[in-house]
């Protein structure tokens, strides 16, 4: 089997980004000392500044999440056709078959060896030809551009969460929208069974059930996913 120097690879996306110290922050706030803490709304009075915070960052999130998911289609396609940019190197002397993938591997393998000069040379020229046939299909799908769009919205995306956090909900759906980002962003997959995933989906839960009641005419965070997932056959929690 060829020896290889993977320098590039697939990203790997995780939303797995919940420290204890932020949720922990999060579900405080709604309990700040009454000096700090506006009064509660009841659905008819100012916007409840925490739901108006997690309305936008939901915007932020499902366009992040769209990004991600184009820059992984337009990679694959990548892959598929084109390959990652690579080149292969058999030294004389071993006989062994290396392959390359960035000129970095080439200069740390090759050096300046006169005595394999020409086939430096050689897997430079045939590294930099694949990464000109890479660029150009990258160029005309438009996956790097992507995959900056996608950098840009989760630096956003990341933004709007320390926003909806620091804001003191004045409603239950304000406290709901808190959850409900939480719950989003620390899960890796919808029906993820680690804690606290599967306590924070509760408490939400039980505060959409009583929400839905207290404020009938608020949008609860969180009520269109238990909807869907209520519609499914029940697996785990």
């Amino acid at each position: 089997m060829a020896d290889s120097d993977h320098s590039t690879t697939l990203p790997f996306v995780t939303r797995r980004r919940l420290l204890v110290g932020t949720a922990v922050a999060t579900l405080a706030s709604p309990f700040r000392s009454r000096t700090e803490a506006a009064e509660p709304q009841t659905g008819h009075d100012s916007p409840d500044p925490a739901l108006l915070a997690w309305q936008e960052w939901k915007t932020a999130a499902l366009r992040t999440e769209a990004l991600c998911h184009k820059q992984q289609r337009l990679e694959t396609k990548l892959v598929r056709e084109i390959g990652f940019p690579q080149a292969t190197l058999r030294l004389p002397e071993s006989g062994k078959t290396l392959t390359i993938f960035s000129p970095d591997t080439v200069e740390d393998i090759c050096g300046s060896d006169p005595g394999i000069a020409d086939l430096r040379t050689k897997a430079e020229a045939e590294l930099a030809a694949h990464q000109a046939r890479w660029d150009a299909v990258d160029e005309q799908i438009g996956y790097s551009a992507t995959k900056q769009a996608e950098v840009e919205a989760g630096e956003l995306d990341q933004e709007l969460i320390d926003a909806l956090t620091a804001t003191p909900a004045t409603s239950l759906a304000g406290i709901a929208g808190k959850l409900d980002m939480i719950f989003h962003e620390g899960s890796v997959w919808e029906d993820d069974t680690e804690f606290p995933q599967p306590q924070i989906r509760s408490a939400l839960r039980d505060l959409i059930r009583i929400a839905e009641v207290m404020e009938p005419n608020v949008v609860m965070p969180g009520s269109d996913r238990e909807a869907s997932r209520a519609r499914r056959p029940v697996s785990g929690v």
